[in-house]
């Protein structure tokens, strides 16, 4: 085994199974919880099929233990992960940079994230397509970019919207619209 190549080990969350995987440079990849370790080790080696099982380095398992408490509701700030994004297009790693500093329990839109890259809001599309190709959601929390008016927006994730909403849930931010705080008078 080469010491760049990617690594890679499945662990169980309360919210699922969750893969990581990593080389030398740093976390490389992330799969968000599925119901089996055997789906999640399926989802995380279709993206890299040369990747080998291991027992992780302190600092992934520093990252796991985060991870673990985030799905236990702790608030957790992976911000300072380091990160292997090399693969990625330079215009993606910009936005996955400026995605890092959207902290705990805060959210954004597509169009903001753009219009604070200084590309306008009608790059909002190539920030959801960066969403989509994330390769270490949660990490880089993706799910905290909503659609305008607040809405829940697109998640390729395991679980797709149902995950992203319940993500954010754990975060204290409710989509939802409030229950009525009062029904009707019966006039």
């Amino acid at each position: 085994m080469t010491e760049d190549m990617e690594k890679y080990t499945i662990f169980e969350t309360t919210g699922g199974y969750c893969g990581i995987a990593w080389n030398s440079a740093g976390i490389s990849r992330f799969q968000l919880p599925t119901r089996s370790a055997e789906a999640t080790e399926r989802n995380l080696r279709r993206r890299l099929p040369d990747a080998e099982p291991l027992s992780p380095p302190p600092e992934v398992s520093d990252v796991i233990a985060a991870v673990k408490r985030y799905f236990n509701g702790e608030e957790v700030d992976f911000s300072d992960v380091r990160l292997d994004l090399a693969k990625e297009e330079t215009f993606f790693r910009q936005i996955y940079a400026a995605l890092r500093d959207i902290g705990w329990g805060h959210t954004t839109t597509y169009g903001t994230l753009a219009k604070a890259l200084g590309a306008g809001p009608q790059a909002a599309r190539d920030v959801g397509q960066a969403m989509a190709k994330n390769p270490v959601p949660l990490i880089i929390p993706c799910h905290r970019v909503l659609a305008a008016g607040g809405k829940v927006g697109g998640f390729s994730a395991p679980g797709g919207a149902t995950a992203k909403i319940h993500m954010l849930e754990l975060e204290g931010v409710h989509l939802r619209p409030p229950e009525p705080a009062q029904q009707s008078l019966g006039l």
